[in-house]
């Protein structure tokens, strides 16, 4: 997986859609990241969100389709903070990969624990689990208590979603604001050194 050097922004753990949104954008510096790059750093950030088995391997159509949703999900959060519509394109792609996998509980018997319930996904359809996944949780975020404390981070050149932890919070994470708070004292600075010499 990509080397983002970030940390994870508030409510990221608690919800795949805003961590799917928040693996790619820019850190300080210009510097572009984007953990879905390939299909490897894909299967990678799937593993490690435990949206995927471990030895799962994706192919490049499936990385194509899960960073659309990306995109869709990304368009979506965009046109609630900013009270916008968002477009038809993206709520079509979020509703299509809420329907992609199949929902039913199969029946399996087990020797040695009996009855049990699960979901058995193919391995062509572990991409449209994972979407399943990933847009209900998207679909749940934008509709609930929740979605009031979405907000996008504020420092300049961060494009990454968060929950905000209280009402004033602007940005994503100490090292944004940080960096906002520092790019502010040095306005400062230069403003009085510039009025001291005229």
């Amino acid at each position: 997986m990509a080397e983002t050097t970030h940390t994870p922004a508030p409510g990221v753990a608690e919800h795949p859609s805003l961590a799917l949104v928040d693996s790619a954008g820019e850190l300080p510096g210009g510097r572009r990241f984007d953990d879905l790059a390939t299909p490897d750093s894909t299967t990678a950030w799937l593993v490690a969100h435990d949206l995927v088995a471990p030895g799962v391997q994706l192919y490049e159509h499936c990385q194509g389709r899960l960073t659309g949703l990306r995109e869709a999900i990304r368009d979506l959060m965009a046109a609630h903070v900013e009270r916008t519509a968002p477009t038809d394109g993206a709520v079509r792609i979020l509703n299509d990969a809420l329907t992609s996998a199949p929902g039913a509980l199969r029946l399996h018997f087990d020797e040695k624990t009996g009855f049990v319930r699960n979901a058995e996904h193919p391995a062509t359809q572990v991409v449209e689990h994972a979407m399943a996944v990933i847009a209900e949780d998207a679909a749940a975020l934008l509709t609930n208590d929740e979605a009031s404390m979405l907000a996008v981070c504020e420092a300049e050149s961060c494009e990454r979603f968060f929950l905000r932890t209280h009402a004033r919070r602007q940005w994503c994470s100490t090292r944004c604001g940080d960096r906002v708070r520092a790019a502010r004292a040095y306005a400062r600075k230069r403003a009085a050194l510039s009025g001291q010499a005229t």
